[in-house]
Order: C-alpha cells, then sequence, then structure tokens
C-alpha cells in the first residue's frame, strides 16, 4: 500500500504562523502535524510514501529525511525552481503535483492513499480500503458533515444512497451549498484516474478533477466514515487543536517532559520559582524555559523550549513558540505568540506594546547567558 501528502500550499489561512513554517509543520504538543500523519499511515502498513512540497520545502524535507526514523520510506516532488541558490515555489495545483509524481517515475501503480498534510486524523485505513475496492470504485472520497455555517470552507458531496458522488462542489457559499456533507481531504486513487489530470498545467483535486469525474459520470464514491478528523485550515482551528491535545481530547498524543504536577508538564533543565509562582493545568514548560517568580500560567497553555516570561507575567490558554520572551507584567489571554507576532485565537493581529521582546534579542540573551556559564 502506498501514500501520497500533499504538502505544498503556502498556507495562507495560517498566516502570519506560516510565515516561518509550512504549516504541516506547525508544531503540536512538540512534534509537526505531518510526523502525526506519517505514523498513522505508518500503523497501517503504508510504508511509501511521497510527499509534493513547494513553500519552505526545506523544512520538511530536511526534518524527514528519507524516512528511516518513522520507519517508511520518503520521496519528495519539489514544486518549483531554484536559481542562484534562492528557493522559488510554485505550487502546480493538488491533481497537477500526482501527475508530476506519476510522469516522472510512475509511483502511483496501485491503489494509493492520497491525503492532506495538515489534518490530524485516526481513520481505519483498511476498512476505507475494503469498501473501495468493493464499490470498484476509481476514486473514493471520506466525507464528514460540517455546520452549514462552515461549508465554504470545504468541498461540499452530494451522493446518493449508495454513496455514488452526483455533485462535488469547491468552498460553496451557504446559500449555494446542496449538502453539508464536506471532503475531509483523504481520498483514494486508482491509477487510471491520473491519466484525466492534463500533462504540465497547474490542476486542482476540488476544484478540477472531482466536478471532472462527475461529469463523465465515472465511478466516484463517498464513505461516511465515522473517525476523529482535525483540520488545521486556519489560526483558529491550531489553536483549538493544541488546546484539545493539552486536555488530552486527542488520542495517542500527550505532552512531552515529566508530569511533575497534576497536569503539569516541564522539558529538561528548566528554571521556574515554584514557591512564588501560580501553575494551574494543563500546562507544558519546555526545556530551558525560564518562569520567574510572580508569574501565573493558566491552562491549557503550551510554553515552548527556551522561553522566559518575565517577573509577574500573567499568560492564559495560549501558545508560546520557542525561544519568545515575555516582558514583566505583561498580561497575555487567548494568544499564540512567537518573538515575530502575536495574535488572537482567531488570527487576528494583536500589538502588545512592549509585551513580547524580539525573537533574535530573546534568543541573543539566552545564548550570551549559556556561553558566560561555560566559561564559570
Amino acid at each position: 500500500m502506498k501514500a501520497m501528502i500533499l504538502a505544498a500550499g503556502s498556507g495562507t489561512r495560517l498566516r502570519p504562523l506560516t510565515h516561518d513554517l509550512p504549516k504541516p509543520m506547525l508544531p503540536l504538543l512538540g512534534k509537526p502535524v505531518l510526523e502525526y500523519l506519517i505514523e498513522h499511515l505508518a500503523s497501517a502498513g503504508i510504508k511509501q510514501i511521497m510527499i509534493n512540497t513547494s513553500h519552505m520545502a526545506p523544512a520538511i524535507e530536511q526534518y524527514f529525511g528519507h524516512g528511516q526514523r518513522l520507519g517508511v520510506q520518503i520521496g519528495y516532488s519539489f514544486e518549483g525552481h531554484i536559481e542562484n541558490n534562492k528557493i522559488f515555489p510554485n505550487p502546480i495545483g493538488s491533481a497537477g503535483g500526482l501527475r508530476k509524481i506519476q510522469d516522472l517515475g510512475g509511483f502511483f501503480d496501485e491503489t494509493t492513499l492520497v491525503v492532506c498534510g495538515d489534518a490530524l486524523i485516526d481513520l481505519d485505513i483498511g476498512a476505507a480500503m475494503r469498501e473501495h475496492k468493493q464499490k470498484r470504485a476509481l476514486v473514493s472520497l471520506v466525507v464528514k458533515e460540517v455546520p452549514w455555517q462552515q461549508v465554504s470552507s470545504y468541498g461540499i458531496v452530494v451522493s446518493d444512497d449508495d454513496g455514488r458522488i452526483t455533485s462535488f462542489q469547491e468552498k460553496p457559499q451557504r446559500d449555494e451549498a446542496l449538502s453539508n456533507w464536506a471532503s475531509t481531504g483523504i481520498y483514494i486513487f486508482e491509477p487510471e484516474a491520473l491519466d484525466l489530470i492534463p500533462f504540465g498545467l497547474p490542476f486542482d483535486i476540488g476544484g478540477q478533477l472531482f466536478p471532472l469525474l462527475v461529469a463523465q459520470g465515472l465511478p466516484f464514491y463517498a464513505q461516511r466514515r465515522h473517525f476523529n478528523w482535525l483540520d488545521i485550515g486556519n489560526v483558529h482551528d491550531y489553536w483549538s487543536a493544541t488546546q484539545r491535545a493539552l486536555r488530552g481530547e486527542i488520542a495517542d498524543i500527550r505532552p512531552p517532559g515529566t508530569e511533575i504536577r497534576k497536569g503539569v508538564w516541564v522539558g529538561l533543565n528548566t528554571r521556574i520559582d515554584w514557591q512564588n509562582t501560580e501553575i494551574t493545568g494543563p500546562v507544558y514548560i519546555g526545556p530551558g524555559a525560564h518562569i520567574e517568580a510572580g508569574c501565573r500560567i493558566i491552562g491549557p497553555t503550551w510554553i515552548g523550549h527556551g522561553c522566559r516570561l518575565e517577573a509577574g507575567a500573567q499568560i492564559t490558554r495560549s501558545i508560546l513558540f520557542e525561544y519568545t520572551r515575555i516582558a514583566a507584567g505583561a498580561h497575555l489571554n487567548e494568544v499564540i505568540v512567537s518573538g515575530n507576532y502575536c495574535v488572537s485565537k482567531t488570527g487576528d493581529n494583536i500589538e502588545p506594546t512592549g509585551a513580547v521582546r524580539p525573537w533574535s534579542d530573546a534568543r541573543a540573551r539566552e545564548h550570551a547567558a549559556s556561553q558566560v556559564n561555560s566559561l564559570k
């Protein structure tokens, strides 16, 4: 069994988080979202995985390498070009990415699972494959019911009693949507389906290939399966997923470090004034973090490695990326913070005047301190 992971998107709905990282590499409890997905594929017996990359491609390729650490083989298909040692992304659409891989080496020579790289799933892949084969589908699409007010964020499916898809709408407006059954970005393809994708042109799975399957009356089926699906498509989705993970609501995802108090996990070599701080879990404090006296931390909160909370800082239900430094007395509530930005849980930019130190300044201070200590 083989798989293809779609990871070439620029993550515009996740900005500014994706200015520094491609969206599949956003960390969730210390690991990229994409790593959880690869682990799930491996647990289902899928050992050969292709990943298409474009936006900040080296961040993905250098982290996962050839996949040995995760017990799989990983190949990459970069969409773009390199000029004067500089990378220029040029995504060619999700379907165009499949065709590019097929034309190069014929990877899709058997039934293949295709998944988006920015979601957490616990789908029973074996059962989905069996249903696909039983119905002799050319393409199968796993769907989930979503609230009507969210239909414009998804591909929307209408199917008959047997599951055969009779209509596919890519992100319709609420008053135009024909159902509220949404594509989860989980597809099963037979190799022959790729022949419908034009050679050398940008082409999208949802916007172009799926309507083509419907128009030609080809065996295109929806599967309504019971499984957990956390689509991390925007900033609020990401904030919410971290909140749920810290509360223990996502199976097989737990904070790293040592749980030294109920609901409080700590990494190595932290410095925390336990007697003069208030910490209410679930909270994770990463390695090398420094929490000064008078700080108040209310969970679910994630504090990345190398962070520093100066005296009296208060952090509530927030995410602090690594090496973020929070000024003395600052109050931050339900935000995502790095040294380069601070956004609300809904993605709105916040200007917490003086509350967040620059990332470079924070890391330089920590590095300088370590160098001094090493000389003592």
